[in-house]
């Protein structure tokens, strides 16, 4: 990878630098100390910004949250994060709620724990097959290679058109309200900061069918993939020559 033109590293965050909503690890951290020296770093999550920065233990970096419906900056005076965006959409739960109902019915999946539909605040939606309720371990064995999921997953895309669709967790559909993705936060930011794709360079783990890195994936971002957060600090190695 030709590195000279690039001025940020944007990231992922769980699969790629950490576990499943677990703290940095001494390796990474030095890592990321490492290119915060050459590049300024951003996270790009699906989650909420403050959740992200504290996951991180309060990590000196900017991050985009909720697909860009959210932006928050590192403020070095305070060490805290000072939220720049914060976007809402209004959702329409009747027909969200009707849409997943048609989905359970078709593919059945009608046997569920909990509530059909979780709603966020930001207007991103969730519809979590086994229901909000469902135990952790009937979670883990319902899909654990996406292939259930990734079946229909043209069929969901194609029903709820007015979101952006992601195979999310181990058993459920994300969503974020059209257009937000990774690679429209990604190119809104570039937009604002004043630089060009070609000054950017993304690390993720989740850039197969229906994965929340895959919008960056096909785009012309450079991209670096990572299959075990583990790997990272081998993975940027050529970042950091």
């Amino acid at each position: 990878m030709n590195t000279k033109d690039i001025k940020v590293i944007a990231m992922d965050l769980d699969g790629t630098l950490t576990q499943h909503k677990q703290p940095l690890n001494e390796a990474n951290r030095r890592t990321l100390e490492s290119l915060a020296k050459k590049y300024k770093l951003l996270m790009v999550g699906a989650g909420q910004v403050m959740r992200i920065f504290n996951q991180l233990e309060k990590f000196p970096v900017d991050i985009i949250g909720n697909y860009g419906l959210q932006y928050g900056e590192y403020n070095s005076m305070t060490g805290e994060m000072d939220i720049i965006r914060d976007l809402v959409f209004e959702c329409d739960r009747e027909s969200v709620a009707q849409r997943v109902d048609t989905m359970r019915k078709k593919y059945g999946f009608e046997a569920y724990a909990g509530d059909s539909v979780e709603y966020h605040p930001s207007g991103c939606v969730t519809f979590p097959i086994l229901g909000t309720k469902a135990v952790q371990e009937d979670k883990l064995a319902f899909d654990p290679d996406r292939s259930k999921r990734r079946k229909i997953y043209d069929d969901v895309v194609s029903t709820f058109k007015d979101y952006i669709v992601f195979v999310g967790g181990s058993s459920s559909f994300d969503m974020a309200p059209a257009p937000y993705n990774k690679y429209y936060a990604l190119d809104l930011y570039c937009r604002e900061k004043g630089l060009s794709h070609s000054n950017v360079v993304f690390i993720g783990d989740d850039y197969g069918m229906g994965g929340n890195d895959e919008s960056v994936y096909k785009s012309d971002f450079k991209f670096i993939t990572i299959d075990n957060y583990l790997d990272f600090p081998e993975a940027v190695r050529e970042l950091l020559d």
